[in-house]
């Protein structure tokens, strides 16, 4: 086990140190802010139901806005829509803890304000995970992910205890006064150390509609984020089974009360924590894929016997587990994702796991629940672990694994851009025609390592790519893409990497001697 193995390698650097303990007092604040509106809202309408919508309301903004923030994040000042989104949440909460302390929040005032701090959070994700990578050097970033996974699940528990003494002893809130200071914490690590600007360019700048679908078409065209997401979405479909039924778990299976329901989740997230200390020597060991593999046995395992145990105990220790495996899944998918998206496109890429890890939470959760009803908890807990199980057989079709450096390190076009009238940004479609000239007999191989440029320029910006063969010379092959705009194929030249530079030059090994590629340029006119 080398040094950067662990997840005290990132924590030595006084950037990433900084950045990383103003987020954890952040997370802390937000939790403790969401425990403090759940406990009014019981107190002021003893409805279980709006106290649910507390939750609603907390996680409605990430599902909303994370990809729109993962543009804005990649196209836009970091800095200033981190502060500009931090200072609107400290007027927020600063003014909902003034209507507490003044008995004027009612439940309406509780949810709308509570989404709009949600809606801070949202908005500042993407940028804040992104400047946490720029914090530390490529070979520590998954360990700088682990250590943010666990300050976060660390929050989770500790928060809302902090959050149950100081309701008790000075009331609600000096609890929502304490989370602006938990923001001010944060807009003080801002100020200390401010995200990287992104590199000067001299292209059109991305707007949000076209910055929105240019990563989602990254994401259906990369091999590796589109692995990454897929595994995403079925571990977490079906491990929310576990989370949205515990607590029918705890309460008519197990009979227990909120304390005990609390030393579920605590087991939890004691798991959680645990397992973040060792998941970057175990991952460095035994590779991605037999984490994840491993841990969705274990997951599984955990949901049968919290569908048989009728003791506590049992599942007390059950759970242990189940936090580290939910730890290790899914901080193994975060940094997959992270470490395999070039800078252009990683807070997208990053908010597009974001969106899927809540998505199928919540997708999951509503639909386990309904067949609890249907089917009763025991049936349903041994279907969601069959299919959590199942979940193995996706390795074959999507493996995990990290983005090497050239697949994230843009390269520099093989050709200087010439044309003779240069268009508009926003004029087009435009067409590519590049033409090789080859030796008959090596079509086959030929056309087979042409085709690998499929994805990358899917990837990067063509809605639609093929190659023609010359029914004139038979040694004379187009290759042909569309992009929707000028600037939009501006952009899709810049994004290239090494490595699909490096498969552009095992295609152009084919050529003929003495010819050379011929590149070709049309704007649409009608």
């Amino acid at each position: 086990m080398s040094a950067s193995d662990s997840i005290w390698t990132p924590l030595r650097l006084p950037v990433f140190r900084g950045i990383w303990t103003s987020g954890a007092v952040y997370f802390i604040g937000n939790a403790m802010q969401t425990m403090a509106a759940a406990w009014l809202m019981v107190e002021l309408t003893g409805s279980s139901f709006l106290a649910a919508l507390v939750q609603t309301a907390v996680f409605l903004p990430m599902f909303l806005l994370a990809l729109p923030a993962g543009v804005l994040a990649d196209t836009t000042d970091r800095r200033r829509l981190m502060r500009a989104s931090l200072l609107t949440q400290v007027g927020i909460v600063l003014l909902l803890a003034l209507l507490v302390a003044l008995g004027h929040a009612g439940p309406a005032v509780l949810l709308v304000f509570t989404f709009v701090s949600g809606c801070c959070t949202a908005l500042l994700s993407p940028a804040w995970n992104t400047t946490v990578a720029d914090a530390v050097p490529r070979d520590e970033l998954p360990q700088a992910i682990t250590a943010v996974a666990i300050a976060f699940n660390a929050a989770r528990a500790l928060g809302p205890a902090l959050a149950g003494v100081v309701f008790a002893v000075a009331g609600g809130a000096w609890v929502f006064f304490l989370a602006v200071g938990c923001v001010l914490g944060m807009l003080y690590a801002l100020r200390r150390w401010p995200p990287r600007p992104h590199p000067a360019s001299k292209l059109p700048a991305e707007r949000l509609w076209g910055g929105t679908l240019s990563g989602l078409r990254f994401a259906r065209h990369s091999k590796l984020i589109l692995a990454q997401l897929v595994r995403t979405v079925a571990f977490g479909g079906t491990g929310s089974a576990l989370w949205a039924l515990l607590p029918v778990i705890g309460q008519r299976q197990l009979g227990l009360g909120a304390e005990g329901f609390g030393l579920l989740m605590g087991c939890l997230g004691g798991g959680a924590v645990a397992a973040g200390l060792v998941i970057g020597p175990l991952r460095a060991r035994a590779g991605l894929e037999k984490v994840v593999g491993v841990s969705c046995i274990v997951f599984a395992l955990v949901m049968v016997i919290a569908a048989v145990a009728r003791s506590p105990w049992p599942v007390y220790a059950a759970l242990l587990f189940g936090g580290a495996a939910w730890m290790a899944t899914m901080s193994t998918f975060n940094t997959a994702t992270q470490t395999s998206a070039p800078p252009w496109v990683r807070s997208r890429a990053t908010a597009l796991h974001t969106l899927c890890a809540l998505g199928s939470f919540a997708i999951g959760s509503a639909l386990w629940g309904l067949v609890s009803a249907l089917a009763g908890l025991p049936i349903t807990l041994c279907l969601a672990a069959t299919c959590m199980a199942a979940g193995v057989f996706l390795a074959k079709p999507f493996p995990l694994r990290m983005g090497a450096a050239p697949e994230v390190t843009q390269a520099t076009p093989w050709e200087d851009l010439f044309v003779v009238d240069e268009p508009e940004p926003e004029e087009g479609p435009v067409a590519v025609e590049i033409g090789y000239r080859i030796r008959p007999h090596d079509a086959p191989a030929f056309l087979e390592a042409l085709s690998e440029l499929k994805a990358p320029r899917r990837r990067d910006g063509a809605t639609f790519w093929r190659v023609y063969r010359d029914l004139s010379d038979p040694s004379h092959y187009a290759e042909r893409f569309i992009v929707t705009s000028w600037a939009e194929y501006l952009h899709q030249r810049a994004r290239a990497t090494l490595a699909d530079q490096e498969l552009e030059g095992y295609v152009r090994r084919f050529m003929l001697p003495g010819e050379t590629v011929r590149v070709q340029h049309f704007i649409a006119e009608r």
